[in-house]
Formats: C-alpha cells, sequence, structure tokens
C-alpha cells in the first residue's frame, strides 16, 4: 500500500468522549481501549480538546499536596482535564505536514477533522513511521513506474533503481544535469524513502561530456537575423 496523505494511515475508528463526561468514565476508556489519550467532542462531534494519562496525573500528583487552594478545583470532567485548544489536521495533509506540525506544537497526535469540522480520525507519531516500514521491493518498483517512466518520461533501463533498507541508489544516464534536483526530490517524495544516492551521469551539462544540447530549430526569419548581407 502506498502512503501519501494523512487519510491513508490515519485511524478511523477514534474512541472519543464528550465534554461532559465524568473523570472515571475517562479512565476506563482509556484502559478499555489500551490508548494513552482521546479526543474531547462537542455535542457536534467536532474536536474541543484532548485527554491525555499525563492530563490525569498531574491531577493526581496534584492531590498529594498538603496546601489546600480553593481557587482549584478538581477536575471532574473531560472539559477541566482536557488540553485546549485542539491542534487538528485534516486528511488530505501530507505526512510530512503532520509531522512538522506535531513538532512545531509539541503534540504527539492529531485530531483529523472533514471540512465541516467533525472528527473523521486520528493520527499519531507512530502511524507517520508506519511508511518506513515498507519493503524495498515496493519502493523500487513504485519510483521505477511512477518516477522513472510515468513522471519523468524516461526508457525503462536508463535510470537503474536499487533500495536498501529504504535507502535509494539511482544509477544510470540522463540528459540534462538540472534534471538531477528533480529526479533526487521525486524520489525523497515517496513515502518510505530513507534517503537517495544519485550515481547519474549526464548527457548535456555534465561533467563526462562536453558537448552543447542540441538547439530547437530557428524560423527563416531568426536565421537571417544579424547575418550580415553578401
Amino acid at each position: 500500500m502506498r502512503y501519501s496523505t494523512i487519510g491513508d494511515v490515519m485511524t478511523r475508528e477514534v474512541v472519543a468522549v464528550r465534554s461532559g463526561c465524568p473523570f472515571k468514565d475517562v479512565a476506563r476508556a482509556l484502559e478499555r481501549y489500551r490508548i494513552t489519550a482521546l479526543p474531547v467532542v462537542d455535542d457536534g462531534g467536532r474536536p474541543v480538546g484532548v485527554v491525555s494519562e499525563t492530563d490525569m496525573l498531574r491531577h493526581e500528583a496534584r492531590r498529594g499536596l498538603l496546601v489546600y487552594d480553593p481557587a482549584r478545583a478538581d477536575p471532574e470532567t473531560a472539559a477541566a482535564l482536557m488540553t485546549s485548544p485542539v491542534v487538528t489536521a485534516r486528511p488530505g495533509w501530507s505526512l510530512a505536514e503532520a509531522a512538522r506540525t506535531m513538532q512545531r506544537h509539541a503534540v504527539g497526535r492529531l485530531p483529523v477533522v472533514g471540512a465541516d469540522g467533525r472528527l473523521v480520525g486520528i493520527v499519531t507519531g507512530h502511524d507517520l513511521l508506519r511508511p518506513y516500514l515498507r519493503e524495498d521491493t515496493a519502493l523500487a518498483a513504485e519510483i521505477r513506474h511512477d518516477v522513472v517512466q510515468r513522471i519523468l518520461g524516461l526508457a525503462p533501463g536508463s535510470v537503474r533503481v536499487r533500495v536498501d533498507d529504504g535507502v535509494v541508489t539511482l544509477t544510470g544516464r540522463i540528459d540534462a544535469a538540472a534534471d538531477l534536483p528533480v529526479i533526487v526530490r521525486l524520489c525523497e517524495s515517496v513515502a518510505g524513502v530513507v534517503a537517495v544516492h544519485p550515481h547519474l551521469t549526464c548527457a548535456y551539462g555534465g561533467a563526462d561530456l562536453d558537448v552543447e544540447p542540441p538547439r530547437a530549430s530557428r524560423s527563416p526569419a531568426e536565421t537571417t537575423a544579424g547575418r550580415k548581407p553578401t
């Protein structure tokens, strides 16, 4: 399976609770489904926060304090426990976009919402690593078919692809040196690729041949322009 977007890796059957869910019911849900956090949604199914084991343990740690603070009420519901506002993602996001968002906001999961703002899934850091479990043979086949042949339009066999533990090695010959960065970036965009090592020679603009690319044919007007009359 190819992994291109959040929709490809997210969990669609999401365990969520309402804002008014009692403390103990939140704890039971975390235990029952063997999860570490769950989204909190409003009556319309839109995420308003996330409650995690860390949030609940923070409450438990405060209970051990001997100083009584009447201004700080004990959290009795999910709404009082949750971290809010919630950071969400869209199903069409790329995996890289989700990873950057998680890193920026220092969160380990993102509730995924549809166009109407309703919860449609959840994605975790573990989900984002799933593409790296793809077999090398699947990665090589996708690069050969989608990148080399379909997108770049190169003849089969002109660029040879080998993948070892997610590391792509490219050998062969391409027309122009200017195409090299494009080929590398396209290969890097394939989900599951760890790195790309290009070992390609270039017919034009490369170090192996000092030959100018053929120029496009010029019109008669362009041909005679600038020519001294005989």
